[in-house]
């Protein structure tokens, strides 16, 4: 295992954080994290994490501070882990329920914009979150939350908004409470945020959390528009909070530490445009791009831009595809072989099926894994040999997956290797 990720379950050890005097974040309990501001009359909770089972442990914590009723819920966008909690929340009552106008349903299987195929998005999501890996063997954590956490109820507890927010945004008066919703697109379309300005704390949402921003998941996505991202760095830093309260991992204290390191996403997403673009406009490829572009030293050893969660080379990637399209440019790329037509052949220029499935099993020899998945690939779409090449594949995924910084990357080659053994693809 990578040794940054060794040290992942203490940092997302469960703990109730005091942000203000009537400001607490739930960090810990679950992937996403859950926030409570005491009103006067009543209870405003910003976002509801991920499964029932959380909800309730985080609603038991906070009713140990206090047993004001909840009477508003807002979410800050749409996706599954921030959502799914809202009926635990509601505890049998009928609160306000404030989103974007923008909110989808339940835009991590199908955007309202984009219908994405829901099979293929589960199975990728279950890869991606290590869904059913064993901790903490297989999965540590998930990058910007806990491995281990209860999984009960996933997705079940969402509710539909009762009022909705427009992108002018607002300012709203609820028991007691000045606080401005703003719209601030950012991982997705429909983000708003929570501004309280009298105790000086925002609530982000998943515009920043401690990790090199999700631009791209393994999952599957529509294109995250990485300007509009880096734009709302700006938004957020122009509110000078003293408090930051992320989607994902601890809040940030203190207005400098704040603003230094909201600078530091927006720079780090504007060079992945940058370079990308100028490696564009120079006629390079897609991926000649996701090899050559990395974020600069000063930018990458800071720990709210280690790859845990997102990685450069997807940014790359997405960046490239969701402005130019899948043609990287290249007049060979226009019409390729078939998988299968061009393994066939090289496979015979190699020299037969024995000498490529012999190259891979001393590439796994050799650490050296991605040349090797390349080489049993081409095995696979031929019909070589075809239990031992699908066992030599989960084994050097599994080898892999141990080096890897990026947990969706580790998550996506162990589950992927359990799939083969269990003889599911």
């Amino acid at each position: 295992m990578h040794p940054e990720l060794v040290a992942h379950p203490a940092y997302f050890e469960k703990e109730i954080v005091k942000l203000a005097d009537n400001v607490y974040q739930a960090f810990g309990f679950a992937a996403s994290n859950v926030y409570m501001i005491i009103g006067d009359d009543g209870l405003i909770i910003v976002d509801t994490s991920e499964t029932t089972a959380a909800a309730e442990n985080i609603l038991a914590e906070f009713r140990k501070i206090t047993d004001l009723p909840i009477k508003t819920i807002i979410l800050t966008h749409s996706h599954r882990d921030h959502v799914s909690g809202a009926s635990v929340f509601a505890e049998g009552g009928s609160p306000e329920i404030l989103a974007s106008t923008r909110f989808s349903e339940d835009s991590l299987f199908v955007a309202s914009n984009h219908p994405q195929p829901v099979k293929a998005m589960q199975v990728r999501t279950k890869r991606q979150f290590g869904i059913g890996l064993s901790y903490p063997d297989e999965i540590v954590g998930i990058g910007v939350g806990p491995g281990a956490r209860p999984l009960k109820g996933m997705g079940a507890g969402a509710l539909p908004p009762t009022q909705r927010i427009g992108d002018e945004g607002a300012k709203i008066n609820i028991h007691g409470i000045d606080l401005e919703l703003v719209r601030a697109p950012g991982e997705t379309p429909d983000h708003i945020v929570v501004w309280y300005p009298e105790k000086k704390v925002l609530i982000c949402g998943d515009n920043f959390y401690r990790s090199f921003p999700n631009l791209y998941p393994p999952r599957g996505t529509a294109y995250r528009d990485f300007d509009s991202w880096a734009d709302t760095m700006d938004l957020l830093m122009g509110f000078g909070p003293e408090v930051l309260g992320p989607g994902h991992t601890k809040a940030v204290f203190g207005a400098g530490k704040i603003k230094s390191d909201l600078t530091d996403y927006r720079d780090a997403i504007r060079h992945i445009v940058d370079e990308t673009r100028n490696g564009m406009d120079e006629g390079l490829t897609i991926d000649e791009l996701a090899h050559k572009v990395k974020l600069p030293d000063h930018l990458a050893e800071k720990p709210h831009l280690r790859e845990y969660y997102g990685r450069v080379d997807f940014s790359v990637r997405a960046y490239f595809v969701g402005t130019m399209g899948w043609f990287d440019g290249n007049p060979t790329s226009l019409a390729p072989l078939s998988p299968k037509n061009e393994a066939v052949r090289f496979i015979d220029m190699a020299g037969g099926g024995a000498a490529v499935l012999a190259s891979a099993q001393k590439a796994l020899k050799d650490g050296d894994f991605q040349w090797g998945l390349q080489l049993v690939d081409r095995l696979l779409n031929v019909g070589y040999e075809v239990d031992a090449a699908k066992a030599l594949k989960a084994e050097t995924l599994r080898a892999h997956a141990v080096s890897q910084i990026n947990c969706p990357t580790r998550h996506y080659y162990i589950q992927c290797a359990k799939e083969i053994e269990q003889g599911d693809v």
